[in-house]
């Protein structure tokens, strides 16, 4: 079984495999450890033992010292906690090496053992005279062989307890390199925490939309047992009541439920209810939530937003502690929800079962930092570049981007996915199965499947959308004088802002007639919308003048706080969606008619920004919220006139600005990185943290905070980075000059109908809004004539007006009258 058990943690994943009955590292290769999570070694000074079965597998390794298996003892991680030590955890070892001597530190047996022969090592820690001292103690038929160490400190002996199989990758192979078995352990100083486990099921992500449930459960991987029953039960008074069953995905080992007509209007628990037939019983496990009671349409709904997720600060407890104090009603993961770093040993990409595995360390480690926040409310993820192995991903409609010249630049350079269809469609199904259907099924080039849909939620609708999938590789369109590298023009006598009408894909024609429909259509309850997607309509971020690249970001020196940094230039990195500028404008033109935010992860710089299109701020307000763990400390530091004009009472680098592409932007606040005085300073100095948005549908305002990951909200309430909070208007989200006004609508026998406004030349939908009062001057922005619609959410009745022009004053009011 390619699992070992809930209370293990293997490193990697795909390397541990339970075999006849033992652990197995199924390769050979360095620093391969197996962590026991319910039990570490504390910091009491008592005495402890340990004994393991070993069977050595890799012949080619006999004869060579610097491989061996053992023991590792007081495993210790970046932070005080098991899941650190558990992933990155350096401790003590000890053990069995390849010329078969039994070892502590430096010291050797002189006797060799054969390691074509089970071998059972054993091991006895004793406190005595301020030290401790270690007996380890190798059998093999009559033979016994023992070094002792009697000079170790207490305090490297305190931590996780682990198996270890190493070599040095020089030697390396694909050969399995030892079998252990029998593993036990006793002692005083070992203490035991039983609730510290990790699967079966690991987490579990939901959606409700329009009284559809949709739930994804997380599990480990248990495909191999046969008769497996996993199902989603509802708490009902004292019993538990089975929802569904479900079958598990055998390769991203998830289980899918979907509850149709979702009637309770109170909060539920839940729980994924997994039965594990054994050899002589039926072992249960349980993974508790709760489906949370759908907000009503006028009451405020909170929703925690966040992005860019290294493992710098795993396992992250200080953001489920500090966001939950919030009491989010929703949260939004927007992508990059781990790099490829993240866990060390880089990533696997050989042979599907293997590099699925790879994926799923990669993802069961972010559900293990995060879960806490949505287990209680529904949560939406949509994946990013580095979820599918990418730098930046250019999707090219689902082309695949050969890496037959190398897997970085060369390849993803080229438009399209690296990975095979069959892993990506992999992950995007453990991330983004939960979410309602899709607007269009279909799926695009390699039978690669979309996601793009709408959520309706708590009297808000969510665009959510896939930036990636359909995007042009800026490689492929642009005249090869540009020298593109990695979405930069290395041509510094190349300009960018000339070459606005090149044919271009954005969001691709599937999404943008999506979007039109979704501006149009507002369900019975929806009183405001947004717009989720992995990156902004704008480029902010500056560089050095005369950078030409951005891979010198992470080696940039963090300012002090206050400090304003002189040289920097505006980029223009086409992993942006700033760029193509005219898709860019295309896909603002329609979001706003929704009067909607934009809502965004991926840069590494928080940011609230309004769009500009025609003329500054004639479109809608973004937020690109903060990483959590930023590997990329992207920087906002615009060099600006005496004539400049700051927003009010703000810093010198917001206000009007044109982005490296020519796309206008007003920057209203950013969370530029400085030097805050906290450790580590690569979590603080780095602009981390999440963002928290509140929909006021009563009086239809937007709250926007940007919170640090280590501030608490309830103790420091001013705590927010510098700009935030800001709040806006819905109405703010289509800030277009007006041409003129129509006559005054009046609404007789209706609460808060639609209002859609179509322009008769052109026969498009000028915007769509849900009314908050009983009479209005509809804003126009032509001398054409327009058709009203009013549409009644209760007796779904429509009212039309049409050959309505621009009002000259004095004219009669345009009663609907829905009595």
């Amino acid at each position: 079984m390619k699992w070992i058990g809930p209370e293990f943690w293997g490193n990697r994943l795909q390397d541990w495999e339970l075999v006849d009955g033992k652990a197995c590292a199924v390769i050979s290769a360095p620093n391969r450890a197996l962590h026991i999570l319910t039990h570490q070694l504390g910091e009491d000074l008592r005495d402890f033992n340990q004994a393991v079965t070993l069977h050595w597998e890799n012949s080619e390794l006999i004869n060579h010292p610097e491989a061996y298996v053992g023991f590792r003892l007081g495993a210790k991680g970046r932070f005080p906690d098991y899941r650190s030590a558990a992933v990155f955890g350096e401790g003590l070892d000890l053990g069995v090496n390849g010329e078969g001597k039994v070892f502590i530190r430096e010291q050797r047996s002189n006797e060799n053992l054969d390691l074509n022969q089970p071998i059972l090592l054993s091991l006895k820690a004793e406190y005595q005279g301020n030290k401790y001292t270690l007996t380890l103690l190798a059998k093999q038929n009559e033979l016994e062989v023992k070094v002792v160490d009697s000079e170790l400190e207490s305090a490297s002996l305190v931590g996780n307890i682990a198996l270890v199989a190493h070599c040095p990758s020089d030697l390396g192979s694909e050969n399995p390199l030892v079998s252990i078995g029998d593993w036990m352990f006793s002692g005083d100083k070992i203490e035991e925490y039983a609730d510290q486990l990790f699967g079966p099921i690991c987490f579990a992500q939901y959606t409700l939309h329009e009284g559809l449930l949709k739930m994804t459960a997380q599990l480990a991987p248990v495909e191999e047992i046969e008769g497996v029953n996993i199902s989603l039960q509802i708490k009902n008074g004292m019993q538990w009541e089975t929802l569904q069953e479900a079958d598990m995905d055998p390769l991203g080992r998830i289980a899918q439920f979907r509850i149709p007509e979702w009637r309770h209007h109170e909060t539920i628990a839940f729980r994924v209810h997994l039965e594990i037939p054994l050899k002589n019983k039926i072992q249960d496990f349980d993974y508790y939530g709760e489906i949370a009671k759908e907000p009503e349409a006028k009451e405020n709904l909170k929703v925690a937003v966040f992005s860019c997720n290294a493992d710098h600060g795993f396992p992250d407890q200080e953001v489920s502690y500090h966001v939950n104090k919030h009491q989010p009603n929703m949260a939004l993961f927007l992508g990059d929800q781990f790099y490829e770093g993240t866990g060390g040993f880089g990533i696997q990409t050989d042979r599907i079962e293997k590099s699925s595995l790879d994926y799923l360390r990669k993802w069961y480690m972010f559900g293990w930092s995060y879960r806490d926040i949505f287990r209680r409310i529904p949560t939406a993820f949509i994946p990013d570049d580095h979820d599918v192995y990418h730098g930046n991903v250019w999707g090219e409609g689902g082309e695949h981007a050969p890496t037959d010249e190398g897997w970085g630049y060369v390849a993803q350079d080229q438009g399209g996915y690296k990975m095979s269809p069959q892993w990506v469609n992999m992950v995007q199904a453990t991330q983004t199965s939960h979410l309602p259907d899709p607007f269009d099924p279909r799926p695009v080039k390699q039978g690669i499947n979309v996601y793009y849909t709408d959520w309706n939620y708590g009297g808000v609708s969510f665009a959510i959308l896939e930036d990636r999938k359909f995007k042009s590789a800026p490689k492929n369109v642009l005249p090869a004088e540009a020298k593109v590298q990695n979405g930069f023009i290395q041509n510094t006598e190349f300009d960018i802002k000339e070459y606005y009408d090149i044919d271009a894909e954005l969001l691709g024609k599937r999404q943008m007639d999506f979007l039109e429909k979704w501006a149009e259509d507002w369900g019975a309850n929806i009183q405001m919308k947004a717009v989720c997607s992995q990156t902004n309509f704008c480029t902010v971020a500056t560089l050095p003048e005369g950078s030409i690249i951005d891979e010198i970001v992470p080696r940039l020196p963090i300012p002090e706080k206050g400090e304003y940094v002189d040289g920097d230039a505006p980029t223009s990195d086409m992993d942006s969606n700033g760029w193509p500028q005219k898709g860019r404008d295309e896909a603002l033109r329609t979001i706003r008619k929704a009067f909607a935010l934009h809502i965004a992860g991926d840069q590494h710089l928080a940011s609230t920004v309004h769009y500009g299109v025609d003329e500054f701020r004639d479109s809608g307000y973004a937020f690109a919220g903060p990483a959590l763990n930023n590997l990329w400390p992207r920087r906002w530091w615009p060099q600006v006139s005496a004539e400049h004009q700051p927003i009010p009472g703000k810093n010198k680098n917001t206000g009007d600005f044109i982005d490296g592409f020519g796309n206008k932007m007003t920057i209203h606040a950013v969370a530029n990185p400085y030097k805050t005085g906290f450790e580590p300073s690569r979590i603080y100095d780095r602009g981390t943290g999440y963002g928290i948005i509140t929909f006021n549908k009563a009086d239809r305002k937007i709250k926007i905070e940007c919170w640090p990951r280590n501030v608490d909200p309830i103790a420091n309430p001013s705590g927010q980075y510098e700009g935030w909070p800001i709040e806006i208007s819905q109405e703010d989200n289509y800030a277009r000059k007006a041409f003129g006004y129509l006559p005054e609508v009046q609404v007789k026998g209706a609460v808060n109908p639609l209002l859609q406004v179509v322009n008769e030349s052109t026969g498009e939908l000028e915007y769509a809004i849900r009314l908050n009062s009983i009479s209005l001057k509809p804003k126009v922005f032509s001398e054409d004539t327009f058709t009203v619609n009013l549409l009644d959410a209760d007796s779904g009745k429509k009212i039309s007006m049409g050959q309505i022009k621009i009002s000259k004053g004095g004219e009669s009011p345009l009663l609907f009258d829905f009595a």
